[in-house]
């Protein structure tokens, strides 16, 4: 998939990039109904509420009933989000479904809630996050490269968290040390897996190739690079396990 600068600055019209990079469809009538759309963004109150209520739904792949979005939202490619019922997107939260192939690339489930600013990024990646979850502000959720992230279902995630799938280049590929690292290639690490019921405190970051466990919980500042069991608890830089929640046993 082409970086972000690559479809800006590349051939082509600056109408076609545009309906390539945030519609994410050439037809004429997917533009001027997600330009539509972006009217009524930035209205403020109850009528604005209202009004991305009643046309924000025929945005995404799938949407379900009483989903409610708040002012100042971004949406690039929203054809490839489904939304299951009743997801709240609060102000400032940015959504990025850019896939090459994809059909949906952002599936958020039933009951999830994304406070203030938290940014859903997927560039050739895919993020799925379960049923009840909720994401707190100035969370990164970001998958590249086909390394997805799957958040389960009642997990919850703190303030200015990182989580992140295909974010590290091939820095030791002998054969490419004398390439500038921004042209190298994402090394697959698998993507980033919370089961159910994970809790991460705030400014928790989880980096490619980790598993968490059902029910585990990591403290505020931990980096998670490696994976962890159910029901641990994690601390640290980098994160280790320093007790377990369940009766009897011994870390």
């Amino acid at each position: 998939m082409q970086k972000t600068h690559q479809a800006v600055t590349g051939s082509g019209s600056p109408l076609t990039k545009y309906q390539d990079l945030m519609v994410g469809n050439r037809s004429l009538s997917a533009l001027l109904y997600y330009e539509w759309c972006l009217l009524l963004g930035p209205l403020p109150g109850a009528i604005g509420m209202l009004l991305r209520q009643k046309f924000w739904p025929r945005l995404f792949a799938e949407c379900g009933t009483d989903c409610m979005f708040a002012p100042g939202i971004t949406l690039r490619q929203p054809g490839k989000i489904r939304l299951g019922k009743a997801v709240v997107m609060s102000e400032g939260c940015i959504l990025d479904a850019r896939h090459e192939s994809n059909d949906i690339s952002i599936s958020l489930g039933d009951n999830v809630i994304l406070s203030n600013n938290v940014m859903l990024s997927c560039k050739n990646g895919s993020i799925s996050i379960g049923d009840h979850c909720g994401i707190n502000s100035q969370t990164i959720v970001q998958s590249t490269n086909g390394c997805p992230v799957k958040i389960g279902p009642d997990c919850l995630i703190g303030q200015q968290c990182l989580i992140v799938g295909g974010g590290t280049y091939n820095i030791y590929n002998l054969d490419q040390s004398d390439l500038p690292i921004r042209k190298q290639d994402i090394r697959q690490d698998g993507g980033v897996r919370l089961e159910a019921d994970v809790w991460l405190g705030g400014r928790v970051t989880v980096l490619g190739g980790v598993n968490m466990g059902r029910g585990s919980v990591a403290g505020a500042g931990a980096v998670l690079t490696k994976s962890v069991g159910a029901y641990t608890v994690s601390v640290g830089v980098p994160a280790k396990v320093v007790n377990s929640r369940q009766a009897g046993q011994v870390v």
